[in-house]
């Protein structure tokens, strides 16, 4: 795997770290470097006697390093990286030491336990009809939230959204914590979303209302739950927050293997010290979308590292549902020649988003790739130029000019997260290279 300067400072988890590494990249404090095709390594002089250790698994990238940093990666892992991408003579001709070959070692065995385990689950056999009464119970007790759910948007309805203010949040809140209870997180998550967006800008009643008309969607679903296709109530499930387990995924889900061009990713906090990270990949061939969503929590980083612009040969396994976005890496068989994401016209892009709608209308996120578009500056607001029609965009102040930069007021090819009313841009692509969200361009 080939890496850019700017392709590692875009793994750094924040601007602090991605500077720290900056200031690590001196021979002087690198005694030993080295790296062969696997892996990059070497030893980091800190404060102590003893150096840091740090390696890189090139097939990812995944990082480890011997430092008390919380992070991930350390700025330690950037800056062996940065070293190497400014100067690979220097890591060439160096023997593997055994720390590297044993955590190589280590990460080999693990994933071939967890394809094991993956395995005898699928083949374990069942008591179908054990199965089956645990789940008819939960979906009883899911309907009960859901008639409960039913009588509080009565209420607010009868109500009007005209008279609600931040002083009714905490019942909002109240109902979330009950609908928890009630073994439907989903929708709780969904109350405090909708609870949030109360007083918030002028057209807050429209999407305040989008949203309880959602709510209201999942409750009637709940009632004709089977009459529903199984791809419907899959979906549905999701919904209200009953996870398939990663077993499930792989016995029940439609594998598909391509070259997967990420075409972009981004990295939010959640409350309770929760990251959530998006990668969103496309295949050569299909020409599929795939969300891989993962969290992680207190800093710990995430197994897998994905490049925005890097392309894999892999099998995704698609989760049961009718929005055909999500997906489990199946099986990685190894790094592959990149490439411009593939885009349809401006048209047909909106039509893909439209038929996903029509199959699942709780999908609140949907990947745009869109080809021959201009970014602008419009007073304080950023917007999406194409095909005679304007986009309002949510940038930071520093993306937006980066972007802005990058471009040059020229067509480039852009991807981002379409939630409804705004594009939230993750990459863009030109001649001069590839920009991404809060990466150097």
């Amino acid at each position: 795997m080939t890496l850019t300067a700017e392709a590692v400072l875009a793994l750094a988890p924040d601007d602090t770290s991605a500077k720290a590494a900056r200031g690590l990249v001196a021979p002087a404090k690198w005694p030993t470097v080295g790296a062969d095709a696997a892996a990059v390594w070497g030893e980091c002089q800190g404060s102590g006697s003893k150096p840091y250790q740090t390696q890189v698994d090139l097939n990812g990238p995944a990082f480890r390093c011997s430092c008390p940093s919380r992070k991930f990666p350390c700025k330690h892992g950037l800056a062996l990286l940065l070293m190497r991408a400014a100067d690979p003579a220097r890591f060439q001709g160096a023997a593997q030491p055994a720390w590297v070959s044993e955590w190589l070692q280590s990460r080999a065995d693990k994933a071939e336990k967890k394809e094991q385990k993956a395995q005898a689950g699928a083949s374990a056999p069942a008591d179908p009809e054990a199965a089956a009464k645990r789940s008819a119970s939960r979906w009883d007790r899911m309907a009960h939230a859901g008639e409960e759910l039913q009588r509080w948007l009565c209420d607010q309805a009868s109500r009007g959204l005209g008279g609600l203010s931040d002083a009714q949040r905490g019942e909002w809140k109240t109902l979330a914590a009950r609908l928890v209870d009630m073994q439907v997180p989903g929708l709780a998550q969904r109350v405090l979303d909708a609870a949030e967006r109360i007083g918030q800008g002028s057209d807050w009643p429209e999407h305040l209302l989008t949203a309880l008309g959602s709510l209201q969607l999942a409750c009637d679903a709940l009632k004709r739950r089977e009459t529903l296709s199984p791809a419907l109530r899959a979906e549905l499930r999701t919904v209200l927050g009953w996870p398939f387990d990663k077993s499930e995924v792989m016995a029940e889900g439609e594998p598909v293997r391509d070259c997967w061009l990420v075409l972009g990713q981004i990295t939010e906090e959640r409350a309770g010290r929760l990251s959530e990270r998006r990668v969103w990949l496309q295949g050569a061939s299909t020409g599929r979308r795939v969300l891989l969503l993962d969290h992680a929590y207190a800093g710990r980083g995430f197994e897998q590292g994905w490049l925005t612009g890097q392309a894999h040969d892999a099998t995704v396994v698609f989760f049961p549902g009718a929005s055909r976005l999500r997906a489990l890496i199946g099986q990685l068989h190894g790094s592959a020649e990149p490439v411009l994401p593939a885009v349809t016209s401006w048209q047909d892009e909106w039509q893909l988003l439209a038929d996903r709608v029509a199959a699942s209308p709780w999908t609140e996120l949907h990947p745009l790739v869109l080809a021959d578009v201009v970014p602008v500056r419009e007073g304080e607001t950023w917007r999406l130029l194409a095909d005679g029609r304007a986009l309002t965009l949510v940038l930071s102040e520093a993306d937006g000019w980066l972007l802005l930069a990058h471009c040059g007021g020229r067509p480039a090819r852009l991807m981002g997260e379409w939630n409804g009313n705004t594009l939230r841009p993750l990459a863009a692509w030109n001649d001069d290279g590839l920009w991404q969200r809060g990466g150097d361009a």
